[in-house]
């Protein structure tokens, strides 16, 4: 990953870096104003952070980037694999019916300039999408129960019905998040992964000295995409352990649910 801003605070991937009609960001822990296990940077507001401070820490997100964004637009996820257009619709509600929408929401869809569109993260993959023909852009939250259920699949499956985008034109990227070595699991959640056809040979590894599945979450998900048709060589993954390098990202495991959240955002620029 790339630094874009000179603090190093707000990380971007060398794909997505070089099209200069969008802006992204992927937000470190380090130089805000949250506390504790929020401490420092934490954006979410799906959090039991001070509000005050979540809304401080946006603002200087937002101050941080290039380019002007009209909102940022962000899901309450819930680890499942519902996705959601932002388009004329969205816009079209009142704001507590949008609020209301972004509930159970864990993929966002747009290509609404100005609007940058976020999941958060602290262990669960972040997936950044963007078509670089139609100008789509994609966030998707992807832990192991949304990736189960093929949410990043689902989302581009939805990018074609909706705008016509195909794999060949997408970059896709794989953000911070729980690596293989970290991510011990147990049986039920190896059969959830095999019972829905995944290459267990390709994503999966038994420790013997612990008894214990690992899931290569990175894996998984980058095969999902070139089943989808995305070229190999349009798919940057990060490679950030979030379990391993917990000082610098917020990873649940270590800290708890009851923790900060990195927020991965994506826009047409307006």
């Amino acid at each position: 990953m790339i630094a874009i801003t000179k603090d190093k605070r707000l990380l971007g991937y060398e794909l997505l870096n070089s099209y200069s009609n969008i802006s992204h960001f992927v937000t470190t822990r380090s130089k805000g104003c949250s506390e504790g296990k929020y401490g420092a940077f934490n954006c979410s507001p799906y959090t039991e952070d001070k509000s005050k401070k979540v809304l401080l820490n946006q603002f200087s997100l937002l101050q941080s980037l290039k380019h002007p964004v009209k909102d940022l637009i962000i899901p309450q996820q819930v680890h499942n694999d519902a996705s959601l257009v932002i388009d004329d619709y969205y816009f079209e509600l009142p704001l507590f019916m949008r609020r209301a929408v972004l509930d159970g929401i864990d993929a966002l869809i747009t290509a609404k300039p100005g609007y940058c569109i976020c999941v958060s993260t602290a262990d669960c993959v972040p997936v950044l999408l963007y078509d670089k023909k139609l100008q789509v852009v994609a966030a998707i939250h992807a832990g192991w129960k949304g990736t189960v259920k093929h949410i990043v699949q689902g989302v581009l499956y939805l990018m074609n019905q909706k705008f016509g985008t195909k794999g060949e034109d997408v970059i896709a990227c794989i953000g911070p998040s729980i690596s293989l070595e970290s991510f011990e699991v147990g049986k039920e959640v190896f059969e959830a992964f095999r019972k829905e056809g995944f290459d267990m040979s390709r994503i999966s590894l038994w420790k013997e000295e612990t008894k214990k599945h690992h899931i290569d979450l990175w894996e998984a998900n980058r095969i999902e995409l070139l089943n989808s048709g995305v070229p190999a060589n349009q798919i940057e993954v990060s490679g950030i352990c979030t379990y391993k390098n917990h000082e610098d990202f917020f990873s649940a495991r270590r800290l708890g649910i009851n923790s900060g959240r990195m927020l991965s955002g994506i826009m047409i620029n307006d």
